[in-house]
């Protein structure tokens, strides 16, 4: 069996991701929280039945605080959410194979009230209670020539924030309580979570909706001058965001005996947009304003002058326009500057060939030929929900690991082999940083920010992330 150290050394080197996401990646996108993408994730995962499954999910509108009113963090109707996948020959320069767009439409039982989200206590989805309900549609775009095409493939409907009393079914104590915990079977579900769930032709399942961050990391000191402190806090404690999950049949996209890239992207439109106006060139002739594969690339490696300019364009341009950026990073520099200040790391700021092949093309990989990945739930020792054997958050720096059938080699068991729920990015991506992948055996140097837990529990099911937070009842680091 190959060393699983090594095996992430070759995984990188021919493109993988790093680091996190403090979800302000890039001035112009900061202005636009619905458009604006916090987390990417994807894993090989199981479903109802024999179906083997690609899972996809993207993040947007970044700390949402619970509660606020009138409960107004919603998907919004000018802008198309994508999730793209490369396959075969396009992995190479990040050129999207397949898309699935997420086109939103709101509607109000009655605007002849103040009470916008709810006029009283909402039992199921969309009963007289909530009167602001959003719904769904979800566009595949099959890029290939003589492929499927363009086609609508389902409809969905998004359940209700939560604001507390109004939203009882997510929460303890009718409602006063903290947010439910995370859950191992679909059958302990919320009714609102498991109520909007929803199974298309060809297998396709999707959820859509508010959930609780699960991205956990001590963002607060980093941006104070890497300043960390022990024990870490946890920035994304306590907020909101909203999430898109689709689960793809892997026989749809060529089968499971191959690597693929993901990322997601934002149009936005000054016109309202609908499924007739998209087309499968240009979505429409609508404007891309946020892309993101691999977490933190845009905000911790480009500098100011390229920001924006990657949020608009595809990862086809990353090999001409920003690889410089991760060839000689300026992160590594402050690192040694400002953390590791007594005994400097030698050679990592410049000819970073290892750290140019994780982010260029920026797309995050994910070997499908693997077992399905080991999920988080609430930490080893949690009663009802337990981590699964075996995960960890560390990925393969903590001995997580699956057993490729494509190369035979073991790979990680998360991040940078895909992305999980629960993985804790940033002390991946800050190890991968001070580590040195470009000699054999590699140099692994592990390191982080102190926080090493999400503050809730995460589901083992569909949609994985967490319950939202309760605006009743919630808290901040």
């Amino acid at each position: 069996m190959k060393n699983p150290i090594l095996s992430l050394a070759a995984l990188v080197a021919s493109s993988t991701s790093l680091l996190a996401s403090s979800h302000m990646d890039a001035p112009l996108i900061t202005l636009d929280d619905a458009a604006n993408l916090t987390d990417v994730y994807a894993f090989v995962s199981p479903a109802p039945g024999s179906t083997k499954y690609l899972t996809l999910a993207a993040s947007v509108y970044p700390f949402e605080d619970p509660g606020i009113g009138p409960n107004k963090f919603n998907f919004d109707d000018r802008v198309a959410y994508a999730i793209h996948v490369s396959t075969g020959a396009d992995l190479a320069t990040g050129k999207k194979s397949y898309s699935y767009a997420f086109l939103f439409k709101t509607n109000y039982k009655s605007k002849q009230t103040i009470l916008q989200s709810y006029t009283g206590v909402v039992q199921n989805v969309d009963d007289a209670a909530q009167n602001l309900t959003q719904t769904y549609d979800v566009l595949e775009v099959d890029w290939h020539p003589g492929g499927r095409g363009i086609r609508i493939i389902g409809s969905g409907i998004v359940p209700p924030n939560n604001q507390g009393r109004a939203t009882p079914r997510y929460n303890q104590a009718s409602g006063d309580g903290p947010a439910l915990d995370g859950v191992a079977q679909a059958s302990q579900l919320d009714a609102y979570t498991a109520q909007t769930i929803t199974t298309f032709a060809d297998g396709y399942r999707t959820w859509a909706g508010q959930r609780d961050d699960g991205f956990y990391a001590d963002i607060g000191a980093t941006f104070d001058l890497l300043s960390l402190r022990n024990p870490g806090k946890d920035s994304q404690k306590g907020f909101n965001v909203h999430t898109m999950v689709i689960q793809v049949p892997v026989n749809l996209l060529g089968g499971d005996m191959q690597v693929v890239g993901v990322h997601a992207s934002t149009y936005r439109d000054s016109i309202e947009l609908r499924t007739d106006s998209m087309d499968p060139v240009g979505f429409g002739g609508i404007v891309q304003v946020g892309r993101q594969g691999n977490p933190l690339f845009n905000e911790a490696f480009v500098a100011i002058q390229d920001k924006d300019k990657y949020n608009r364009l595809t990862p086809e341009t990353d090999a001409q326009l920003f690889a410089q950026y991760a060839l000689n990073p300026e992160l590594a520099a402050l690192l040694n500057a400002l953390v590791f200040t007594a005994n400097p790391i030698p050679g990592i700021t410049s000819n970073r060939t290892d750290l140019a092949g994780i982010f260029i093309p920026d797309v995050i990989k994910c070997d499908l030929s693997t077992p399905p990945a080991r999920l988080a739930g609430g930490g080893p020792n949690h009663p009802t929900n337990p981590d699964d054997a075996g995960f960890s958050r560390l990925s393969i720096f903590g001995g997580d690991t699956l057993s490729s059938a494509l190369t035979g080699a073991q790979v990680p068991g998360g991040w940078p082999n895909g992305r999980r729920f629960g993985d804790d990015v940033y002390d991946i991506g800050v190890s991968a940083v001070i580590s040195d992948l470009r000699v054999s055996p590699p140099v692994i140097r592990i390191a982080g920010d102190n926080v090493d837990a999400n503050d809730v529990a995460y589901n083992k099911v569909m949609p994985y992330a967490p319950t939202p937070q309760n605006g009743r009842a919630h808290a901040h680091d």
